[in-house]
């Protein structure tokens, strides 16, 4: 078929891109390499919109074992020769569309690039956004989205340990899943993605390749529309036994040493696969497509380097040491074929029944190569005036606080997500340490080592929308501040950048300044940016989502000792609030679900002032000061504490100390850089001295399970712990839709 400027636009290739491909190859395209070229300079595989800003990020530190952007995942020392796994991606479009499916290979896809690299996946963290939870449609989302989470990660065998999920209108059309994976490995084992040494045969190992996925990451690449179901083969299938049989394949053929390089078929599938480890060894490849295990036939040659099947791996083996990893695959009976060779010239070259089907420049294919780099058009977004406007004064102080303060706890982001989370394994492999005594971060053992590892998730977008520089700036302190309060050091961060079109000059200033601030942020707590996830183009009919540049953190605990918990321990001990109350009630879940108000600015704070709260706490937590520790976030200061009593069925007797301070703001506020911690009576004295000058208030003491605030009587822990639990149960159960119910 004749290839021409309107082949290009309907495989979203532009009219520039298409001059530019002719260029590098000196010749028009035949329509096998104009696909190739449409996966690979998609959005999705080549960051062309976003690579400039992302190399400002602070990409190394002392404890990276490789520089980001060079493996699969991020790889961090944690001592004694050992050294942590991480990576968080999306998955947001095919969640859309097809939400268990979706949902559920955005799982696998993100273990599969830790196990890639020679590490055994030990936890699995996820952060959701949907719309309103009282729309059906978003009942639907919600049910599919879960349940593919659960079922792939409970099938494949790894504990899901943490995660977050929250509500907005804005994610309505395009629900946000971003999906992380965590694992350990011995230093000096890592398995590269590179592609070494000419005559190396090439082997395709896991699940026969289908036409699932086929385009999926263009797909991702685009805004979705109405029209976008019509899309569906873009949506992989998974198989999660046959990933579990997998990674155990993949980790012993690793042992036999005869893996010279492997990588994950994830986005574009065996172009993006061949063309990334060749452009990273400098070499080539030859492959036989119709060597390719298939589960359909008759797939054309575009169909099998586009699919997006899942559970498959490229992998380079040592000439000679070919029948070693054939007998690992026969005994985990999985498909395993020689489907070519590394060759020197750069050049890729696929056949069928030895009729060659394309021929392409490696690097000229991939992101830091050939891929083109763009610089977008930005402008301060409008609805930033509209938030300079806000005035609090607007606002009255309501009388009845206690009754706020029971709506607030009922709000979907607020309330207890116990109803999701039952339907995750966090158990299996006995490694998580945090199910009877929560702390902010997950607590993992970092087996084989006596260390253990605190994970979290973060991400505040209405903070981002309200200012996308400062918002960031939050996100990556609010997880470093849930790594120290659980007794850990942060060690460093992969991000997954969710964010509207690019082409949008609003869109690409939100996107610009959540990036200086995310870079700004982790320089301080030097916690290098590892790697991560750009995901544009998400956005329904009303506009785009919030942008939501989600923190993955790892940090690390020397010893599981050494872990704090959330927890109020024991009537009578003293409750402070370290850090500055504000008369604040900015971007807060008070504000903005009970008065409805969609503009006001961040809310208060400096980073500076967060930094030294954190080496203040953590300071206390090393001399065993303090025996709970929780910091100040969604719904202020009254839901920490309420959050505290309900792990030991404790409550609090407090006090607001500061009178200038609206009270809906003292209690409902979530100005940042604050923690509740708790405190043993005989241990005042050195406390106080440890923290010196630094902003402290004492708000009372703990009491056996009675709640009061400002001497009246708030009822009981439990009391509140019933609203807590069941706020979202008793929503779903006002829709009698199947939904609903299966969102249960």
């Amino acid at each position: 078929m004749e290839v021409t400027v309107q082949t290009a636009g309907q495989l979203r290739i532009t009219p520039e891109e298409f001059e530019l491909i002719k260029q590098k190859l000196g010749r028009t395209p035949n329509f096998n390499e104009l696909c190739a070229f449409s996966g690979m300079w998609s959005e999705h595989c080549s960051y062309k919109n976003s690579i400039k800003w992302l190399k400002t990020l602070p990409r190394d530190g002392k404890k990276m074992l490789v520089k980001a952007g060079e493996e699969n995942a991020g790889l961090m020392d944690i001592g004694d020769g050992y050294g942590v796994v991480f990576k968080i991606e999306s998955h947001n479009h095919p969640s859309a569309i097809e939400p268990f499916q979706g949902a559920a290979t955005g799982v696998g896809g993100i273990h599969r690039d830790i196990f890639t690299m020679g590490a055994r996946p030990i936890a699995a963290l996820n952060s959701l956004r949907f719309g309103n939870l009282n729309e059906p449609k978003t009942q639907h989302l919600l049910a599919g989205i879960v349940h593919g989470i659960g079922h792939y990660g409970n099938c494949f065998g790894v504990p899901t340990v943490g995660g977050e999920i929250y509500f907005e209108d804005c994610y309505h059309t395009n629900p946000l899943v971003n999906a992380m994976s965590v694992g350990v490995l011995k230093a000096g084992t890592t398995i590269s993605a590179t592609a070494k040494g000419i005559g190396n045969p090439v082997f395709f190992v896991g699940s026969a390749t289908g036409k699932d996925g086929i385009g999926g990451a263009s797909f991702a690449s685009a805004n979705i529309t109405e029209e976008s179901t019509e899309e569906l083969p873009a949506v992989q299938v998974g198989d999660p036994f046959q990933e579990k049989k997998l990674l155990e394949a993949c980790l012993e053929v690793i042992k036999t040493g005869a893996v010279v390089g492997m990588q994950d078929m994830g986005a574009a599938g065996i172009i993006c696969s061949t063309s990334e480890m060749s452009a990273k060894g400098e070499v080539g490849m030859r492959i036989d497509l119709d060597k390719v295990p298939t589960r359909q036939k008759n797939m054309k040659a575009w169909e099998l380097l586009l699919s997006e099947s899942q559970e498959r791996m490229l992998m380079v083996v040592e000439k000679g040491k070919e029948e070693d990893v054939i007998k690992v695959f026969e005994k985990w009976d999985l498909p395993c074929a020689e489907i070519g060779e590394v060759t020197e010239d750069g050049m890729l070259r696929f056949y069928m029944s030895g009729e060659l089907e394309a021929e392409l420049p490696a690097y000229d294919l991939v992101l830091g190569g050939g891929a083109p780099q763009y610089d977008r058009e930005i402008s301060e977004p409008a609805y930033l005036k509209e938030i300079k406007k806000f005035n609090p004064a607007d606002i009255a102080v309501p009388d009845d606080l206690k009754n706020v303060a029971e709506q607030i706890i009922c709000i979907p982001n607020i309330a207890s997500k116990r109803w999701v989370y039952v339907q995750y394994d966090s158990m299996v492999g006995a490694s998580n340490t945090s199910t009877n005594q929560p702390s902010d971060a997950a607590i993992t053992l970092a087996k084989p080592t006596k260390k253990a590892l605190a994970l979290t998730t973060d991400c505040n977008s209405r903070y981002v929308y309200a200012d996308p520089y400062k918002g960031a700036m939050i996100a990556v302190s609010e997880a470093a501040r849930n790594i120290v309060c659980s007794g850990g050091e942060p060690l460093g961060i992969t991000n997954c950048l969710n964010f509207g079109n690019p082409y949008n000059p609003e869109v690409y200033y939100q996107f610009v300044h959540a990036i200086k601030g995310m870079g700004e942020a982790c320089r301080k707590f030097n916690t290098p940016v590892t790697g991560g996830n750009v995901s544009f183009y998400n956005q329904g009919p009303d506009g785009a989502v919030y942008p939501t540049p989600t923190i993955g953190m790892v940090g690390l605990l020397e010893d599981i000792n050494e872990k704090m918990t959330m927890g109020f321990k024991n009537e009578s001990d003293i409750i402070f609030l370290i850090g500055r109350s504000n008369d604040d009630i900015n971007s807060s879940e008070y504000l903005h679900k009970m008065h409805e108000i969609k503009y006001s600015p961040v809310p208060s704070f400096d980073l500076e002032e967060e930094y030294r709260l954190q080496q203040k706490v953590a300071e206390l937590i090393r001399k065993k000061l303090v025996v709970s520790a929780h910091d100040v976030s969604e719904g202020g200061l009254f839901i920490t504490l309420i959050e505290s009593s309900f792990v030991n069925n404790l409550g609090f007797d407090v006090v607001a100390n500061d009178s200038d301070i609206r009270k809906d703001a003292y209690w409902f506020g979530e100005s940042q850089s604050r923690i509740v911690v708790s405190v043993e009576p005989d241990k005042i004295d050195m406390f106080k001295r440890i923290l010196g000058t630094h902003p402290y208030e004492e708000l009372g003491f703990v009491t056996n399970a009675s709640v009061q605030v400002d001497g009246m009587d708030w009822g009981n822990t439990s009391y509140w712990k019933e609203k807590y639990d069941t706020a979202i149960e008793n929503l779903l159960a006002g829709h009698e839709s199947e939904h609903a119910l299966s969102a249960l």
